[in-house]
């Protein structure tokens, strides 16, 4: 196969590393929500995500100040919703009004959770090591949430420059691996 040369600025396009999230946060009854892209599994048990949250976005202060946040899994068919949300700015818009989003009283944190997403990940911050010199927050996962149909749904995959791309099939290889969860 022959190589060329990419944009070091955009290898996001390839490495992309999971769903594109709605994280919402509440902090002193003001409640906000940001699409992400950037998180990372970090550990299974307990279960840690990592998340990189930039300090310029207004749910950095919310989470930095209340140490929580829900990940919300929106499918594909809010591609719309989520590419608003992203655009603009909670210090201006309250996005669950403008986006005509339902909020959920979650079990154990005091974000809500986005009805309208196939699932809601509540989390407590973990570890900030990273956060003054990254914005890399490192969350524990302290309840779960998802709907049980479809098995697999439509995600966003976020690769730069307004251009989302949903998951390909499913295929499965169980018998290759020693070790099964």
């Amino acid at each position: 196969m022959k190589k060329r040369p990419w944009p070091l600025h955009d290898v996001r396009h390839w490495l992309e590393p999971g769903p594109v999230v709605l994280l919402s946060s509440r902090w002193q009854e003001q409640d906000n929500i940001m699409t992400l892209g950037w998180h990372t599994i970090l550990e299974f048990s307990p279960s840690l995500v990592g998340c990189m949250i930039s300090a310029g976005n207004a749910s950095f202060a919310r989470i930095r100040q209340s140490g929580e946040c829900v990940i919300n899994l929106p499918e594909a068919t809010l591609i719309d919703t989520v590419s608003r949300i992203g655009n603009c700015t909670g210090d201006e818009v309250n996005k669950f009004s403008e986006f005509a989003l339902t909020k959920e009283k979650s079990e154990k944190v005091s974000a809500p959770s986005i009805k309208e997403c196939f699932g809601q990940f509540e989390c407590r911050l973990f570890d900030d090591a990273m956060v003054d010199k990254y914005n890399f927050f490192i969350f524990e996962v302290v309840a779960a949430r998802v709907t049980p149909q479809p098995t697999w749904p439509q995600t966003l995959h976020y690769v730069g420059e307004g251009v989302f791309r949903t998951d390909g099939e499913v295929m499965e290889r169980k018998g290759l691996f020693t070790k099964v969860s």
